[in-house]
């Protein structure tokens, strides 16, 4: 039920692969360098009381908190939904003109839970991950299914809670990387082409905080301390494993809840930024450094719930400041310096309620809040500035897929409905 480019050129290279299409394509959870940070321009910088025009509205994607990736004039998603006399997961493509269905697959058949993950696209090939841990790849064109594994059976693997598994893979060259979150499977790659296991990576005991299994989030690439790794949250806190073989690398418990630890983790140069929701969790900065042949990470700061916490909208890192909704259950807009976590503007209640999923494009924050309000709010560093809000024309469950942005178009996920807006500038 969770879901959510940057300015370091390392990260840009450690992300190389074909699923970062040309152009404007927004090919996988949080864009191409899963950082929510698009990069399109003239795009409106104020909103009318009634938000800007509804494009097109189509609906019948299914149940799922997914969001959309887009490629090659293609949308795509995930649903549970029944089609043609059969119920189960379905991975859909629509026309990124005017949303009509080109394929839909199912994934999984029978009563298996609405899934959550986002489609990942790499060229000729589409990789989505199912809540049951069912992770299949199919062909972008058809929809065949190429080949599926599933994280339990497969791997022994364990998600740390009973929502199950809402993890969007990354493709890093001809690797797939998951996380199953077994014990001895924590990050695994596969080869993207057959679902051959590469690697597994065997975690080590990070602290009592948290729960063992998965997060909601996938993998991120960092070279900090010049070791290509790959970082993600997972249900005892933040792990790395080195990208050549998935030795473990490092892990960090002390922002780990019981629950569900949710937020994408941040990566610039030699830093890693880590926040959860709920009663435990937290905040922190982390600075890497050689450690022989291995890599450590030392906490620059740490802040508690009360002081700083994402739940699931995601954070974004300009420059040197990291915006975000911040507080559980809560969306308050905040501005915080990146190296020293001091909060330089925000945690006010802005015009809606619930968690909020951001992006970022053209020099503005767009807010999601769990309400089904829209906000646009300025990225800058000077106070927080409100440029406009309206309201969803579609609320049927809880707002709470991440926007996306593509072409001057804003396109919104709502379970089985998809919202498109047009938000450029005339």
């Amino acid at each position: 039920m969770f879901l959510q480019r940057t300015f370091s050129l390392c990260l840009l290279l450690g992300l190389g692969s074909t699923a970062f299409s040309a152009g404007n394509d927004w090919p996988q959870w949080r864009g191409p360098n899963r950082d929510s940070i698009s990069t399109e321009k003239g795009l409106l910088k104020d909103w009318p009381s009634d938000g800007p025009p509804l494009a097109w509205r189509i609906k019948g994607l299914g149940k799922g908190m997914s969001s959309v990736a887009i490629a090659n004039g293609r949308i795509f998603t995930q649903g549970a939904a029944n089609k043609n006399g059969e119920r189960g997961v379905f991975v859909t493509a629509l026309s990124l003109a005017d949303g009509k269905e080109i394929w839909s697959t199912a994934i999984t058949t029978g009563r298996d839970p609405a899934p959550n993950g986002t489609p990942t696209v790499d060229g000729q090939l589409l990789f989505v991950v199912g809540n049951n841990g069912d992770v299949a790849c199919l062909e972008t064109d058809t929809g065949k299914l190429v080949w599926k594994k599933n994280f339990n059976s497969d791997f022994g693997g364990k998600c740390m809670s009973g929502w199950g598994y809402s993890e969007s893979a990354l493709v890093d060259g001809d690797h797939l990387l998951c996380v199953p979150g077994a014990a001895s499977a924590g990050i695994a790659a596969l080869n993207k082409k057959t679902g051959e296991l590469v690697w597994k990576s065997e975690l080590l005991d990070l602290g009592r905080k948290g729960a063992d299994g998965a997060g909601y989030t996938g993998v991120v690439v960092s070279h900090g301390a010049g070791v290509k790794q790959y970082v993600t949250l997972m249900g005892r806190g933040l792990v790395s494993v080195r990208a050549s073989d998935g030795k473990f690398l490092w892990g960090y418990n002390r922002i780990a809840n019981a629950t569900a630890n949710i937020p994408t983790p941040l990566v610039k140069g030699d830093y890693v930024f880590g926040s959860s929701g709920y009663g435990d969790g937290g905040s922190a900065l982390l600075k890497l450094s050689k450690d022989g042949d291995s890599v450590k990470a030392e906490e620059v700061y740490y802040l508690s719930a009360s002081q700083l916490q994402n739940h699931h909208g995601g954070m974004i890192l300009l420059d040197d400041h990291i915006y975000l909704g911040h507080g559980h259950n809560n969306g308050f807009p905040t501005c915080v310096e990146f190296l020293t976590g001091k909060v330089v503007w925000g945690k006010e209640r802005g015009p809606g309620t619930g968690s909020a999923a951001i992006v970022y494009a053209d020099g503005q924050l767009y807010f999601r809040y769990q309400d089904a309000t829209m906000a646009l709010i300025e990225a800058t560093t000077k106070s927080y500035n409100l440029k406009g809000s309206f309201h969803l024309a579609s609320k049927i469950g809880e707002s709470w897929p991440h926007p996306v942005i593509v072409d001057g178009k804003l396109y919104i996920r709502d379970q089985e409905v998809l919202l498109c807006y047009d938000v450029k500038a005339k």
